[in-house]
């Protein structure tokens, strides 16, 4: 297997610019308001600075990469929906009908559907060109008792989701991170309870697409059982991937580096898609400077996500339903401030006096 693309993505993977924060602070403070008074929106835009190298930074073109796959664990009665759920809300996004679809034209944002390892055949959306065909297999195995996957499947995730970031580059400001795949939080648990360094998943595992609380101790056992078994090494983010994790995640994690190696931001959803940050951010720390964090998922692990990656979320609006719809949220975000960085008047411009706003 050929790990090139996946060793020189993280070795091109630079911090995010220190001096061009500093210098849309300063900015900043030029501006006609008191000082900081837009709080944490004015942090965004120093990051959004940051990490672009570009104290104007652009957010106008905003690409959604929704990664698709299927869990052999389902098959342990940890979800109430079987995976053909999964084809059948990929032929659903490619129609335009999902939320995250709705959410991605209120944000101005295009929504691309990659195909990581969903279980049915899509040849003929992929021949449609509505979904990229990045098939790693059809579902990752069940993890309560062995591995998801591969090494070298893991790596191949990993690689085409850089791939997909690197194809799409040329058009894109901004990333964003989604994903569709029924069972996908049991993978998710699984990574935050190894990165927590817990024995126990259970304070982790929620109810994920309306699992029925009565069947949570069961799902918490199922995966206690998966990470048992597998003994998933939390300083290796590829083992990670391939002892408990998923080929959508796996995906996500790529695109997250690609980002970050190409200084492009990546506003990264909820509960599964943090799973796939967090893997990033494992294989390569500095990445964690290219990553926003769009909401606070209502998934109970996703509090231990969000402190494990240092970020706090844009938003925190009770949502739990994945596919990217809180990072579609967040993006308008993202352009405000700009907005606030190339539109309003600095005091000199105003002829506003500054004496007692500061």
């Amino acid at each position: 297997m050929n790990d090139n693309l996946l060793e020189q993505t993280i070795a091109a993977i630079e911090p995010a610019d220190a001096a061009v924060r500093e210098e849309a602070r300063r900015y900043i403070d030029t501006l006609t308001m008191p000082r900081r008074a837009l709080g944490r929106l004015l942090d965004l835009a120093e990051e959004l600075a940051a990490m672009t190298r570009n104290p104007r930074f652009p957010t106008a073109r905003k690409e959604i990469i929704l990664m698709a796959g299927d869990h052999g664990i389902v098959r342990q009665g940890v979800c109430p929906q079987p995976s053909s759920v999964t084809t059948q809300m990929v032929r659903n996004f490619v129609h335009g009908g999902g939320g995250i679809n709705v959410l991605a034209r209120v944000a101005g944002a295009h929504v691309t559907v990659v195909d990581m390892g969903v279980a049915s055949d899509l040849s003929d959306l992929v021949e449609a060109g509505a979904v990229i065909d990045c098939k790693i297999a059809p579902g990752t195995a069940d993890f309560s008792v062995g591995p998801a996957m591969s090494r070298e499947q893991a790596v191949r995730a990993l690689e085409a989701g850089i791939r997909v970031a690197e194809q799409l580059a040329p058009r894109v400001d901004v990333f964003a991170t989604g994903e569709m795949g029924i069972g996908n939080t049991s993978p998710s648990s699984a990574i935050v309870t190894v990165l927590s360094g817990k024995d126990d998943p259970t304070p982790f595992v929620g109810r994920g697409a309306g699992l029925d609380p009565s069947k949570l101790a069961h799902k918490a056992a199922v995966i206690r059982r998966g990470i048992e078994c597998n003994h998933p090494d939390p300083a290796d983010g590829v083992d990670l991937l391939a002892k408990v994790g998923g080929f959508e995640i796996g995906g996500i994690a790529g695109v997250v580096l690609g980002a970050a190696k190409m200084r492009k931001p990546v506003v990264i959803d909820g509960f599964i898609s943090s799973a796939g940050a967090l893997v990033a951010a494992v294989l390569a720390p500095a990445s964690r400077d290219y990553m926003i964090l769009g909401h606070g998922s209502a998934e109970p692990g996703h509090v231990a996500m969000a402190r494990l990656l240092g970020k706090q979320p844009l938003l925190d609006l009770g949502m739990r339903l994945g596919e990217g719809t809180g990072a579609a949220l967040a993006l308008q975000l993202l352009d405000a401030a700009r907005a606030i960085m190339t539109e309003m008047a600095t005091f000199e411009s105003a002829n506003v006096t500054e004496e007692g706003l500061k």
